[in-house]
């Protein structure tokens, strides 16, 4: 399958290291670093995933003219992936999230981004090169992926998609707050359960599966989706088509780390509704797929061996 990966797309660097004592100058650890990395995160990260599930995504994001950007660029030619869809923005710089990590425990992260929208030029092109792909390759799939920072303008979203129905190509989306409304009449809508509450206004606990099923169906009517697939985290995952809705509990695993974890649901999510699975096979697949990356430290892509293994061994 050939997918389309529109979004922010960042790098994701790490420190290892062990903790031997704590700072006499604050009440915090002080971690002896041993190893330094980085790899592709956000929208990328969607991207790499795609790529290990078998799929050939093409990403669309903007980086800064910056050292971060090169490394970012860089990455990409390591990881095989196409980087004709990558713009440079000297005005902003390159998202960077900075994770430290003590004896494989998550310390503490530092970020560095810009949150504002693109300018109008770097909108139309970005536009004109999506389009450009669309007319000139079979495309399965596209991908809008939202974390805020700017890179998802409402013109963006809604020429592209615009052009998906006319082609007759399914769209999914993974939102953030700010543009939680602007995601309307695509194929399927993938936030947790808090971007959910944050973005329609709901007090909900979670477990709450019955008021969470009234507050997707007024929200899906609302939007015209015609899926909407929530992560529940430890709890599972839930998905509703309107007529149907189903929850799935998390399958009990070991859990290194959470992050990277959306991403993986939404890449597994995606190319299941491409294929044109039936929203239970859709709900499972992705379940199990972000329960494998989280056996991992840090953002990891989904291995397709061990993927397919579980299905085997669940039956799916």
């Amino acid at each position: 399958m050939r997918a389309i990966v529109i979004g922010d797309a960042m790098v994701d660097t790490y420190l290892w290291g062990n903790v031997e004592r704590i700072s006499p100058e604050a009440p915090i650890p002080v971690i002896l670093v041993n190893k330094r990395e980085s790899r592709l995160g956000g929208a990328a990260n969607v991207a790499l995933n795609l790529l290990a599930l078998g799929a050939k995504p093409v990403l669309f994001s903007v980086v800064g003219s910056d050292i971060a950007g090169i490394e970012f660029k860089k990455l990409i030619a390591e990881k095989n992936l196409p980087g004709h869809g990558i713009f440079e923005d000297p005005n902003r710089p390159t998202t960077v999230k900075s994770r430290i990590i003590g004896k494989g425990q998550h310390i503490a992260r530092v970020d560095e981004e810009s949150t504002q929208p693109i300018d109008i030029e770097l909108e139309r092109k970005l536009t004109e090169k999506v389009f450009n792909e669309i007319e000139n390759s079979d495309v399965d799939v596209i991908i809008f992926v939202d974390y805020d920072k700017g890179m998802i303008t409402r013109k963006l979203f809604e020429n592209v998609n615009e052009m998906a129905q006319k082609k007759g190509i399914p769209v999914s989306v993974d939102p953030k707050k700010r543009n939680f409304n602007l995601y309307k009449n695509v194929d399927l809508f993938k936030p947790n359960f808090y971007e959910f509450l944050d973005g329609t206004g709901e007090q909900l606990k979670k477990g709450d599966l019955e008021g969470l099923s009234n507050a997707v169906a007024a929200f899906k009517n609302q939007q015209n989706l015609k899926l909407i697939f929530i992560t529940l985290s430890e709890l599972g995952v839930f998905i509703s088509n309107g007529t149907k809705k189903q929850y799935f509990p998390a399958v009990i695993r070991e859990i290194a780390d959470v992050s990277g974890a959306g991403d993986t649901v939404l890449s597994a999510a995606s190319l299941a509704l491409a294929a044109g699975l039936p929203p239970w096979q859709i709900a499972l697949i992705a379940n199990l797929a972000g329960g494998l990356v989280c056996e991992s430290p840090g953002v990891m892509p989904i291995e397709k061996k061990r993927l397919k293994k579980m299905l085997e061994l669940e039956k799916i």
